[in-house]
């Protein structure tokens, strides 16, 4: 899976250039599980050592031993999501145990919009969403550099209106 900016669309004949996900989309979403896991095993461990005893104390090793396993999973749902742009379409892949698919023509496509929020700025993360005439098949590829989601952008805004011009 290649990651990273540059211009690797699809050659029409072809089999597609997919393209993953910036790395630090990962690193952010382990940042969050640690966020999460030091005060949940604090909340757990505290009240149960003091009120209850050192022995309950233990179930206090639960949450950094989900946090620990929870680690290897978001790496694998990072690895997952991947997308190329195609001759009519974009193509976007994710999912681990449920794999999805979802495929936007390019001519249904109303609006491309590219978000980064405080946190994924600061990881230099941003998202771009993609709205079709169908809500079920709006798409969103997320942890992408900003350089490349406003070049995506661009690029989809102007295939869309190349094939929506004929409709």
């Amino acid at each position: 899976m290649e990651t990273g900016s540059g211009d690797e669309t699809a050659i029409p004949g072809n089999e597609p250039r997919w393209r993953g996900l910036e790395p630090g989309l990962l690193r952010l979403r382990r940042l969050l599980l640690l966020v999460w896991a030091v005060p949940l095993t604090l909340a757990t461990g505290l009240p149960l050592g003091l009120l209850a005893g050192p022995g309950w104390a233990a179930l206090a090793l639960l949450p950094p031993a989900l946090a620990l396993w929870c680690r290897r999973l978001l790496e694998r749902n990072w690895r997952s999501w991947r997308y190329t742009e195609r001759a009519d379409d974009l193509l976007i892949s994710r999912g681990v145990l449920w794999r999805e698919e979802t495929v936007v023509p390019y001519g249904r496509m109303q609006l491309v919009e590219v978000t980064s929020g405080p946190v994924e700025r600061r990881f230099g993360l941003a998202t771009v969403q993609l709205h079709t005439a169908a809500a079920a098949t709006d798409a969103t590829i997320p942890g992408l550099a900003p350089a490349e989601a406003e070049r995506l952008r661009d690029r989809l805004t102007e295939l869309g209106e190349a094939r929506s011009a004929g409709l």
